[in-house]
């Protein structure tokens, strides 16, 4: 199969919203939001997030789009902390199960890090919930490194995140 990494556009919000309700069903502890949350939000919801990340440079969401229609496959988002100036911190990474092990992952990071770069910042940041050996593994192939630093996990705090980061 192939894909097409592209950033989000206004037309792909009903299918941004497919995903979403993917990845919280796939991978509850690993986003912010519950799946019940996610599903009681209006498409209208949905759209208005979609049109923020379409443009600009605080704020981008990148897709893997096998094609028009089609079931999206991933996901990757960049946006701006003032915790963290100057860097990109990427959040929501997500490829459906079928696409795991493969290019997908790397394909949406280097989106998210050309976009990050054309902002102007060189460094991106992301953080992993300790334990979950498969996406570190994955990061640190694509050139991420543990900082060391271990924050609690922002909704369950039983949980711990590591932080991994990157210069572009």
């Amino acid at each position: 199969m192939s894909w097409n990494v592209h950033r989000v556009r206004p037309q792909d919000a009903a299918r941004m919203r497919a995903l979403r309700l993917e990845m919280l069903a796939d991978s509850p502890l690993a986003f912010l939001e519950t799946l019940a949350q996610a599903a009681e939000r209006s498409h209208a919801s949905y759209r208005q997030r979609v049109v923020q990340a379409s443009r600009g440079d605080s704020l981008a969401q990148f897709v893997a789009d096998p094609g028009e229609g089609e079931r999206l496959i991933g996901h990757a988002g960049g946006t701006i902390s003032p915790d963290f100036p100057g860097e990109t911190v990427i959040f929501a990474v997500y490829v459906t199960p079928a696409h795991r092990g493969g290019k997908v992952v790397a394909d949406l990071i280097e989106a998210v890090a050309a976009w990050s770069t054309s902002a102007g910042r060189l460094k991106t940041l992301l953080e992993v919930v300790v334990g979950n050996n498969r996406a570190l593994r994955a990061y640190e192939k694509l050139g991420f490194t543990d900082t060391g630093e271990r924050v609690p996990h922002p909704v369950i705090p039983a949980l711990t995140e590591l932080r991994m980061r990157r210069s572009v």
